[in-house]
């Protein structure tokens, strides 16, 4: 069942790093329940089509897996796996910004902040 435990440490490792580190905020919106929701959809749908036992295309070593399969044959372990994957890239999203960086930080009047965040920046 390495498989299973692999899974199990991924969506925990992603729930703490959420938790304890990034703090974004993001697990307790219902726009990230949406879109998981939907992401979900079409998981079921390609890993059915991928898993589906009668006629597979990706054949999983069944003493890895708990053998628990839902919808269209789809092991319960790619929804955990699903979860800390998509989870983690949107939470390193937010917490990064769509650019690549952090956005600049501005004071309440709308002027650039020193680098520690203190006051303005310095005019040059």
């Amino acid at each position: 069942m390495e498989y299973t435990w692999a899974a199990v440490a991924g969506v925990v490792a992603v729930v703490l790093i959420e938790l304890l580190w990034l703090r974004t905020g993001v697990l307790r919106t219902a726009t990230f329940w949406i879109a998981y929701g939907i992401v979900v959809f079409f998981q079921v749908l390609v890993d059915g089509w991928l898993t589906k036992l009668s006629s597979p295309i990706v054949i999983y070593n069944e003493d890895e897996l708990t053998g628990w399969r839902a919808p269209f044959d789809v092991p319960v372990e790619d929804y955990l796996f699903g979860f800390a994957l998509v989870t983690l890239t949107i939470l390193i999203w937010v917490k990064v910004g769509p650019s690549g960086r952090r956005p600049d930080r501005r004071s309440p009047g709308g002027e650039p902040t020193s680098r520690t965040g203190t006051g303005p920046s310095p005019r040059r």
